[in-house]
């Protein structure tokens, strides 16, 4: 059982709390004005607990041969959960991690630091301003989980961010963002028409009760110039403990058809969620 207590310190983003799992010696759950941001099991990198962090490893897993190293750059760091779980199952990957928030870094660093062999570099930094001077070509995977609160910022949803985006991965790579929307999904429509502008193939992971708009929820968008191997997402994602459902093709263009693209000077955070969709009590 997990006996250590919680930290509780202010951050850039508002008020951290770092909660011990008392089921687990030495996980913990990471909030940020009780929004939930990170799950971390210091002894089992590999479990994954929120499911949104399971479909972006699943993505991650399948780009590239098992245990082949990867360079992957991750906007948005959290508790550097998707880092430590590259770490783990495909050792001597590079990876960096930008994040804004220096002092939510500082916490992390303080309470639950990095193996000094995870390959894993971490800058506090604007997400967009570092792709932006990323070199061209450089990273195979690119994992986007930013969210300033509970929304993802504006200045990371336009036509100009996902050419910097493609722009920064090698042919072939992959893009997974993690989302968040709700019926009518308007937020989410339109990144998936603003994607397609950059990226020919696209790809979208979510629970069937998301995607039929009965709840607001996390989506993860998968985007690449290459064919997305979605018969094995769609199975992975499948044999979750809450089983998600891969759209692409014919599907993907009907469920956004008569989104419009949206650039620099009319992008949008993505929409406030609901009282209770995401909170921890």
């Amino acid at each position: 059982m997990n006996e250590q207590i919680p930290v509780v310190r202010d951050v850039d983003g508002g008020t951290a709390r770092l909660m011990p799992d008392v089921d687990r010696e030495r996980a913990w759950l990471l909030t940020v004005d009780d929004a939930p941001q990170s799950y971390v099991d210091l002894d089992e990198p590999t479990h994954l607990e929120f499911e949104y962090a399971r479909r972006l490893a699943h993505v991650l897993d399948g780009a590239a041969d098992e245990g082949a190293p990867l360079d992957v750059l991750h906007l948005g760091g959290g508790a550097l959960t998707l880092p430590r779980y590259v770490a783990a199952t495909r050792p001597g990957s590079r990876q960096d991690v930008v994040e804004s928030d220096r002092g939510l870094l500082e916490l992390v660093s303080e309470h639950l630091p990095l193996p000094e062999d995870a390959g894993v570099t971490v800058h506090g930094a604007d997400a967009r301003a570092w792709l932006e001077a990323a070199p061209a070509a450089s990273v195979d995977v690119l994992v986007a989980d930013v969210f300033g609160g509970s929304r993802v910022p504006a200045h990371l949803t336009s036509a100009e961010y996902a050419t910097a985006a493609r722009r920064a991965l090698r042919p072939g790579g992959l893009y997974a963002a993690n989302l968040a929307d709700g019926a009518p999904f308007a937020f989410l429509r339109s990144q998936l028409a603003t994607f397609a502008t950059v990226f020919p193939e696209l790809a979208l992971i979510a629970e069937p009760a998301v995607l039929r708009g009965r709840r607001f929820g996390n989506a993860v968008l998968v985007a690449s110039d290459r064919e997305i191997d979605t018969a094995r997402l769609a199975r992975r994602a499948a044999a979750d403990a809450f089983p998600a459902r891969v759209e692409h093709g014919a599907a993907l263009d009907r469920f956004r058809a008569g989104a419009r693209p949206v650039g620099d000077t009319d992008a949008v955070p993505s929409p406030v969620p609901p009282a209770g969709a995401f909170s921890v009590g």
